[in-house]
C-alpha cells in the first residue's frame, strides 16, 4: 500500500461500518456488503486495511505436494500490511489453520476474510490473529484445494473485490470500499459523524427525537 494511502486508513480505523454503509448507500452505490454468513473469529477486533486477493479452485486429482506448494505460494506472496481476502470457491475445506495465520501475522498481514471454512481456531484466536470465515471443520486443503491466482477480482456473495481496494471489518459485518473512491467516502463518514454526535448531544440534552433529525438531517 502506497505510504500516501497510510492517513486514509488511520482515518478509516476510527469510522465503523455502519457508518460506511449509510455514506455509501447515499451515494448511490450497490453490492459493498460483504454476505452476513461471514463470522469474525475473535468477537470485538476490528481490521481494516487495503485487500491482498486470493481465488480459490477444487482440485480432486491434486496430490498432497502440489496443494502445499500452492499454499506455500500463496503464504510467501500474501503482502504486509494488507487482509488476505480468499475465495475459495468451496464449502468443505478449512482455507486457514494456526500454523499459516502465525505466518501471515509474522509478515503483517492484518486478518483473514475467508468466504470459507477455519481450523485450529482455538490456537488463532490465541495468537490474536482475526480471521472472517463462513465454518469450522477439521478438514484440510491437502490433496483437495489449492490458491489459483493471487491479486485478482474475487466476488464474495453479490461484492467483486478488487486488489487494493479498502476493507472494513467489525462487529457488524464487512464492507468493501473501492479504492478510487475511498477518500471521498471516508470524508463524508467523518462529517455524517460529526452530525450523528450532534444529533447525540442534543437528544441528550432532552430535544424530541423527530426534532433532532429535521435539524441535523441525521439518525
Amino acid at each position: 500500500m502506497p505510504n500516501s494511502t497510510t492517513p486514509l486508513l488511520t482515518r478509516l480505523q476510527a469510522c465503523y461500518t455502519g457508518i460506511l454503509h449509510d455514506v455509501m448507500r447515499a451515494g448511490g452505490m450497490r453490492d459493498f456488503t460483504l454476505p452476513p454468513t461471514l463470522r469474525p473469529l475473535i468477537p470485538g477486533k476490528k481490521i481494516c486495511g487495503p485487500a491482498f486477493t486470493v481465488n480459490g479452485k477444487v482440485d480432486t486429482s491434486a496430490d498432497p505436494h502440489e496443494t502445499l506448494l500452492a499454499w506455500t505460494g500463496f503464504l510467501s506472496r500474501a503482502k504486509p500490511g494488507h487482509i488476505a481476502v480468499i475465495q475459495p470457491n468451496d464449502s468443505v475445506v478449512s482455507h486457514m489453520g494456526e500454523l499459516s495465520a502465525e505466518t501471515l501475522g509474522l509478515k503483517g498481514v492484518l486478518g483473514v476474510i475467508a468466504d470459507g471454512g477455519v481450523r485450529d481456531a482455538e490456537f488463532i484466536q490465541a495468537q490474536g490473529f482475526q480471521v472472517w470465515h463462513r465454518y469450522f471443520t477439521p478438514r484440510d486443503v491437502v490433496g483437495y484445494w489449492l490458491p489459483e491466482a493471487m491479486d485478482v477480482p474475487v466476488r464474495i456473495g453479490e461484492v467483486t473485490i478488487n486488489p487494493g481496494d479498502l476493507l472494513m471489518a467489525d462487529t457488524d459485518g464487512v464492507i468493501c470500499i473501492p479504492l478510487a473512491q475511498a477518500e471521498a467516502i471516508v470524508s463524508e463518514a467523518e462529517s455524517m459523524m460529526a452530525r450523528e454526535n450532534q444529533v447525540r448531544t442534543a437528544i441528550l440534552a432532552g430535544t424530541d427525537p423527530q426534532q433532532a433529525y429535521l435539524q441535523y438531517g441525521k439518525f
